[in-house]
């Protein structure tokens, strides 16, 4: 039994400066062998491209991390789209295709060169408790008083959102490496005016070992920001938000508002093969 598999450069800039991504399909291994998957490909997330329950939906993605299956994320939504559109998927509606996810339905249209979605509903808004804060404060080693301000930004990754007072200071930060727990943090800071891009991302994650991770390009956490920007009268218009600068990344992410928030970035298929789905003919025997 085998599988297809794409590796996707999701809101890049050029070739290798995107968040890289792995989509499976044509096969439905179980949920413990997904997972030992998505560990192997060893990416933030690596979705599986499913036939779709829902009688609205062109597809279905189950989306997971290295330590869990998340409801909804950005960047694997843009390249499970993209990598179904390459594999000659039509969309039932002309020049609309939705994604069934575990979120539920996600529009997601193309804009120009690019795919786009529309951003879900947060599943957790609003202040951050004290103890919280402490704990985000010690995490990225910073001062309360660089805080703007700090919100819920939960559509599905439990995003806590913190605003900085510029770009520059959301660059600068330099977290803890290790947490005991779960934590997902995303910072945000704004550009000088009139310049390629409006804000800076970050985002961080404890991946399930003790270890804090920095995500490359994060849709589920910019499409939380463009709500937050609007809601706020930070943005009114369209702009560009630049993330995975801090690694060395080129992540570009543009923003609409259309009636929704739509998140939208550049995708790239990089390299696609098969997968062998039953390793045990490849096992050495034991002496």
């Amino acid at each position: 039994m085998t599988a297809r598999f794409a590796l996707i450069d999701v809101f890049h800039d050029g070739a290798f400066t995107g968040n890289p991504l792995a989509v499976v399909s044509g096969a439905e291994p179980d949920t413990a062998t997904m997972q030992a998957m998505t560990r192997w490909f060893n990416l933030s997330e690596t979705v599986f491209l499913l036939p779709p329950t829902d009688p609205g939906a062109d597809y279905r993605a189950r989306i997971f991390t290295l330590a869990h299956e998340l409801p909804f994320a950005g960047h694997p939504t843009l390249g499970a789209c993209h990598a179904w559109a390459a594999l000659g998927g039509r969309p039932r509606e002309t020049g609309r295709i939705v994604q069934e996810c575990g979120a539920g339905l996600v529009p997601i249209r193309q804009d120009q060169d690019r795919l786009a979605f529309a951003a879900p509903r947060l599943l957790r808004a609003g202040p951050v408790d004290d103890a919280t804060m402490r704990e985000i404060v010690a995490v990225l080693r910073i001062s309360p008083e660089q805080i703007v301000e700090a919100r819920w930004c939960d559509n599905g990754p439990g995003w806590v959102g913190v605003m900085l007072r510029s770009a520059e200071e959301v660059l600068a930060v330099e977290p803890v490496r290790r947490i005991e727990g779960r934590i997902d943090i995303g910072l945000v800071g704004a550009h000088p005016p009139g310049g390629e891009v409006a804000w800076e991302i970050r985002t961080l994650f404890s991946d399930g070992a003790g270890a804090l991770v920095e995500d490359p390009v994060t849709g589920s956490f910019n499409a939380a920001v463009a709500g937050w920007l609007r809601e706020t009268g930070r943005a009114t218009g369209p702009y560009i938000a630049a993330q995975g600068t801090a690694l060395g990344r080129r992540g570009r992410i543009f923003v609409a508002y259309d009636g929704a928030d739509w998140i939208g970035g550049r995708t790239l298929t990089v390299a696609e093969g098969i997968l062998p789905l039953d390793l045990s003919a490849l096992t050495p025997r034991q002496p």
